[in-house]
């Protein structure tokens, strides 16, 4: 294993606390709304002006819907990596604003694995592998009464914010992704050997597939070789038909709780009264309709997808590719859809 260092900055990603928020008269309690705008405000007084003028668009803008995961040379907004100490702790206190601790242990780790790929797939990969190579743009004016926007995008990471009234009003589209989903050797850094950023994600689906029986598979297993990628990736809205699956009412109580919790792993990843709107919002609209469907294998190393379909949710989950070394079915990922309108807009 050749040497490698991260450089001093990426250890801020794990070392930003909430607590930063009393240096702003703030409290926790305070709702993500009012924090994410006291947080955008005070991010954006570090800037000069040509930061400012990357760092900002209407919130009408298309660049607010045009969102992807992939590696890109660039994208929109202004990238960390541009951004000095002061600045980059101000963009990382904006990001754990908008999640919950867990949101943003996972989104730390995953800026983190950049580091690990760039180890793993050696010298060349050094501009395309940066765990600075993540872009914050805010959309309008941040604002306790008109709508404004935050994205946090890069490679294997997009989460978009739409706040209007001064509320949080929706977090998504919200796509986590890890490569490697389990760091196979000994790497470098923060992350060590056995890492898996998307450990629950991944667990609670073979635990609630594997529990089935013979009949509840039947419905459930919706195809024998995992889908290649999520569906919808890139667009503003997903497009999709009628549920497929087997539905949350024919599970016996054990396997309702899994996939429950499983759930819950996604919904909990934003401030827990967003959380807390998600799990309502299920309960509402009842979980007799929710749907859980699996395609592709039935244990780990070898292709395997979940979705898990609400009236207004929608889950996917894929890990088909291999990782860097070569490993298969080492690649995960996964995104939650709001299908009552992702970006806090319609569905046309």
């Amino acid at each position: 294993m050749r040497s490698f260092r991260f450089a001093a900055p990426a250890a801020v990603f794990l070392a930003v606390s909430v607590t930063l928020a009393a240096f702003f008269g703030m409290k926790v309690s305070d709702p993500p709304g009012m924090q994410m705008k006291a947080f955008a405000d005070a991010f954006l007084q570090t800037l000069d002006e040509k930061q400012a003028a990357q760092a900002t668009m209407d919130y009408d803008s298309a660049e607010r819907v045009a969102w992807h995961f992939i590696p890109m040379p660039t994208r929109k907004g202004l990238v960390l990596k541009e951004m000095n100490t002061a600045q980059r702790t101000a963009a990382l206190r904006l990001l754990r604003s908008a999640l919950s601790e867990a949101g943003y242990s996972k989104a730390s780790k995953i800026m983190l694995l950049e580091g690990v790929l760039r180890q793993l797939e050696g010298p060349g990969s050094e501009s395309r592998r940066d765990p600075q190579k993540y872009y914050v743009t805010i959309f309008g004016t941040p604002s306790d009464s008109e709508p404004w926007g935050l994205s946090f995008e890069g490679h294997h990471m997009s989460l978009n914010f739409s706040c209007r009234g001064g509320e949080l009003v929706d977090s998504t589209p919200q796509f986590f992704a890890s490569n490697p989903a389990k760091i196979m050797t000994d790497v470098e850094g923060p992350l060590g050997k056995g890492t898996r950023v998307l450990r629950e994600e991944e667990d609670l689906g073979f635990e609630l597939v594997n529990s089935l029986n013979d009949t509840q598979k039947q419905a459930a297993v919706i195809a024998d070789e995992a889908l290649a990628e999520i569906r919808f990736a890139g667009e503003a809205q997903p497009k999709v038909g009628e549920p497929e699956g087997i539905p949350f009412d024919k599970l016996n109580a054990k396997q309702a709780e899994v996939l429950k919790k499983l759930v819950g792993v996604y919904a909990d990843a934003v401030p827990e009264k967003t959380s807390r709107a998600r799990r309502d919002l299920i309960e509402s609209n009842g979980w007799s309709n929710v749907y859980f469907a699996w395609a592709g294998a039935l244990k780990p190393g070898v292709g395997h997808y979940y979705r898990i379909r609400g009236k207004d949710f929608l889950i996917e989950f894929v890990n088909t590719q291999a990782d860097a070394s070569g490993n298969p079915a080492n690649h995960i990922h996964c995104v939650w859809r709001d299908l009552t309108g992702d970006f806090d807009l319609p569905i046309e």
